[in-house]
């Protein structure tokens, strides 16, 4: 040890401090987070697993979806419609009320309030919009007013191919063809399917066809305001129906132009006069649609011949020859006609009678209840009795509005307001009547006519058919009255007769005794003694002037002379059956069968200078594109075959003028004032049918009333009162602007005293054995056999 060294001196060490006591960790503890770890893992694997699955079976499934790609070419079902030759839309046949718009065509207030609406980002995402699923989601766990997440793709693949169930399944597949579709189409084609596929309430399929429906319009004339209304009715259009459901509409409306503004669709300007905009919505489909059911189903059964079932899905138009403002007019004229008669009839009393509730909710709803079993006919308005006295009664409308009716207003059932009143016809509170408004603004009781009539009116140039009514209401019955009811046409039939006269020698000076005539009867029967309307025998006179006063005496001998076989044959040049013409004497006054269609047409003969027409109804049918599909152009009418000669013609045409000029129908020209009138009136016997047949070298009409099941309409009702009122109506309107016509005389007649006969008899006139008054005055002519005695009395009873 060396002492000179230092010496170090060493400082013992701390024993190491103590550590604190650990915890031993408990039994519970250990097994919480072994769980939790093991349950981590397996959702990680099932989500793996379950990544896996779906990726296996959208490989699987994206390629069984359906072909988009005919989506490219998108053919909708398309509805047949039925315009007038102006494009006055008369009907519509088909499942689906839809117009096909292009996309480009569509307004774009339109495309704007559909995205504001349904779909903002739409052209922002590829058909499934994740931040928009992202936000609803959030907004629906936060409980604010729930949104969708449905892309227009969405929506498009959902109404084109799948069904509306709301399963896992059926979402998965949507997604699928969301993507399918954003990759095959282009946002415009999706977006223009959208527009034109979605159903929108009423039957129509399309924001252009909802503009029809819900405001008369076409798509490309609506407000920023209807547009709104329009976009809310995708969400359910039951529910935002502005017709059933206007004030639920309204908040929807309300809440999309707040959309739009929010989105810079509109400028808050626009939104402010939106909002404050009076929207005019249409009670019903059918408003400012002509009236010409009777016509659209004509069109409907001559389409579907041609192209069966297709002809509801391909979209054709056809066009009709129809006149709109003609067929307006027709429609209004026969209806007045039928309800001046109905005037005249006796009350039949309440369509129904109901036990009405003490004022408030519960009365409300029986009265709406009772009304919506028995709608408005036109103008003839169903209403509730509330009171009922011979001086006044208060009926009740469906808007809730009491109508006071008094004075001439209650002149047509006064039958019911009687004290003496069978319960069964009595007015009192709870009856279910008609009321109509008048030309004062007032209204008067009423009740729908059980009488029927018809109304045809053509061009006698071409055959064009200008306005056609079937009937008294369609929806009341769709008999058609024009084409369907075989009538007798009474003494409208006699112009004929006299025509096939003419070529017998006869001329309008030809005399003829208007004396009594009297067929025996046999085995018992009563003898057929015809007699003239008047009741009286006015003696010898013209054939001008028989046939302006319409004298039955007369006419049976012109047929005599003729030859009832070759009446028949000769009224078959003008259109008619001879099987329903039978030939025997009671045929010239009309005792056969004819439609309103075959008289207007047989008139035409008359009207055109003696050629056959054949009337048609329509004029062109084009695709939903505007293609034409076939066209039909009427020959000229020199070159329409010829019926009668044309000398014939214009001297019936003279007899025919003096008709309306100073006989049976002298109101025609007295009130249209004008020379170019011809027609004759006729009626049956005991008045069971009324019909007046007549034209102007333009414009062929005839107009027909009485019952379906026959039987008269009156001692005092004849064509002139009842059906010739309804023909003047129409020719105010249909030849307003049209310049009188004067009849140019065909070669081979020569004028002897003012009148007109044929250049052969007008030198020696042929002894016809009528002419001289001693000749036939209190003849007895030869009775028929008994067989065709038997058939004469059956036509006349029949």
């Amino acid at each position: 040890m060396n002492p000179d060294a230092p010496i170090s001196r060493r400082t013992p060490e701390k024993p190491p401090a103590k550590s604190p006591k650990q915890p031993k960790p408990s039994s519970f503890a250990t097994k919480t987070l072994k769980f939790f770890g093991w349950l981590f893992a397996l959702l990680v694997a099932a989500a793996v697993a379950g990544a896996a699955v779906v990726a296996v079976g959208l490989a699987m499934a994206y390629p069984n979806l359906p072909d988009v790609s005919e989506l490219a070419d998108y053919r909708p079902k398309l509805p047949m419609r039925v315009y007038s030759s102006e494009g006055a839309l008369l009907g519509e046949f088909g499942e689906e009320r839809r117009n096909l718009t292009p996309i480009g065509e569509i307004p774009k207030v339109m495309v704007d309030a559909v995205l504001a609406i349904e779909d903002t980002r739409f052209f922002e995402h590829n058909g499934v919009d994740y931040k928009g699923m992202a936000r609803a989601l959030l907004a629906n766990l936060g409980r604010e007013k729930a949104q969708g997440a449905s892309t227009i793709t969405m929506q498009v693949a959902r109404n084109v191919y799948l069904s509306s169930e709301k399963t896992y399944t059926r979402k998965i597949y949507e997604i699928l063809l969301t993507l399918k579709l954003e990759h095959t189409l282009s946002k415009n084609q999706i977006l223009e399917i959208y527009m034109n596929q979605i159903y929108l309430g009423n039957r129509a399929y399309g924001f252009s066809a909802a503009s029809e429906t819900y405001f008369g319009k076409p798509l490309k004339d609506v407000t920023v305001a209807e547009a709104a209304m329009l976009a809310g009715l995708p969400k359910a259009p039951s529910a935002y129906n502005p017709i059933s459901n206007p004030k639920r509409a309204r908040i929807r409306q309300l809440y999309i132009i707040d959309r739009m503004e929010e989105n810079h669709f509109i400028t808050p300007a626009q939104a402010n006069e939106a909002r404050a905009e009076s929207l005019k919505i249409r009670s019903s489909y059918a408003d400012n649609r002509v009236h010409a059911e009777y016509v659209a189903e004509m069109a409907r059964q001559l389409i579907f011949a041609q192209y069966g079932s297709e002809a509801y899905t391909r979209g054709l138009n056809v066009y009709t020859t129809l006149i709109a403002s003609d067929q307006e007019k027709a429609y209004e004229a026969l209806r007045k006609g039928i309800m001046d008669y109905e005037k005249r009839q006796h009350y039949r009393g309440p369509e129904k009678f109901i036990n009405l509730p003490a004022a408030g909710q519960e009365r409300d709803e029986a009265i709406d209840e009772v009304l919506a079993q028995h709608p408005d006919n036109g103008n003839i308005l169903s209403a509730v009795v509330l009171e009922a006295t011979p001086r006044k009664v208060v009926v009740i409308r469906a808007d809730g509005d009491p109508i006071e009716i008094t004075g001439e207003g209650l002149k047509p059932v006064q039958s019911g307001l009687s004290d003496k009143a069978p319960p069964n016809t009595k007015l009192r509170p709870g009856a279910v009547v008609r009321i109509m408004e008048t030309a004062k603004k007032t209204f008067e009781l009423t009740q729908l006519p059980e009488v029927e009539g018809a109304f045809v009116s053509l061009d006698p140039r071409s055959g064009a058919i200008k306005a056609l009514v079937g009937g008294f209401d369609f929806d009341k019955n769709k008999f058609n009255h024009v084409t369907q009811a075989w009538r007798q046409p009474g003494s409208s039939f006699k112009p004929f007769i006299y025509s096939a006269a003419l070529e017998k020698g006869f001329s309008p000076t030809t005399v003829i005794n208007d004396a009594p005539l009297s067929f025996p009867g046999s085995a018992g029967q009563q003898p057929w003694e015809p007699k003239n309307s008047d009741g009286r025998f006015d003696g010898p006179m013209t054939m001008r002037q028989a046939l302006a006063r319409s004298k039955n005496l007369v006419t049976i001998r012109v047929m005599q002379s003729v030859g009832p076989k070759k009446a028949q044959e000769w009224v078959t040049k003008f259109g008619f059956d001879a099987d329903k013409q039978p030939p025997y004497l009671p045929m010239a006054l009309g005792a056969g069968s004819v439609t309103p269609m075959q008289m207007v047409s047989a008139y035409s003969v008359f009207a055109n200078g003696g050629h056959r027409v054949n009337p048609y109804l329509i004029a062109k049918i084009t695709d939903h594109r505007g293609n034409v599909l076939s066209e039909f152009a009427p020959p000229a009418t020199e070159d329409l075959p010829r019926a009668i000669d044309a000398r014939n013609a214009f001297v019936m045409d003279s007899l025919l003028q003096d008709v309306a000029r100073y006989g049976t129908a002298a109101k025609a020209q007295a009130q249209l004032k004008r020379p170019d009138i011809y027609g004759k009136t006729g009626t049956t016997n005991d008045s069971v049918d009324a019909w007046f047949a007549g034209f102007q070298p333009t414009n062929a009409a005839v107009v027909w009333m009485g019952y379906d099941n026959p039987r008269s309409l009156g001692a005092r009702e004849y064509g002139g009162g009842l059906s010739l009122p309804i023909w003047i109506n129409y020719m105010q309107h249909a030849l307003k602007d049209v310049p009188v016509a004067k009849m140019t005389p065909p070669s081979g007649l020569v004028n002897v005293g003012g009148d007109w006969l044929y250049e052969e008899y007008a030198r020696s006139a042929p002894n016809l054995g009528l002419d001289s008054p001693a000749s036939t005055a209190g003849t007895m002519v030869p009775p028929p056999n008994s067989e065709e005695r038997n058939k004469i009395l059956d036509l006349f009873r029949n």
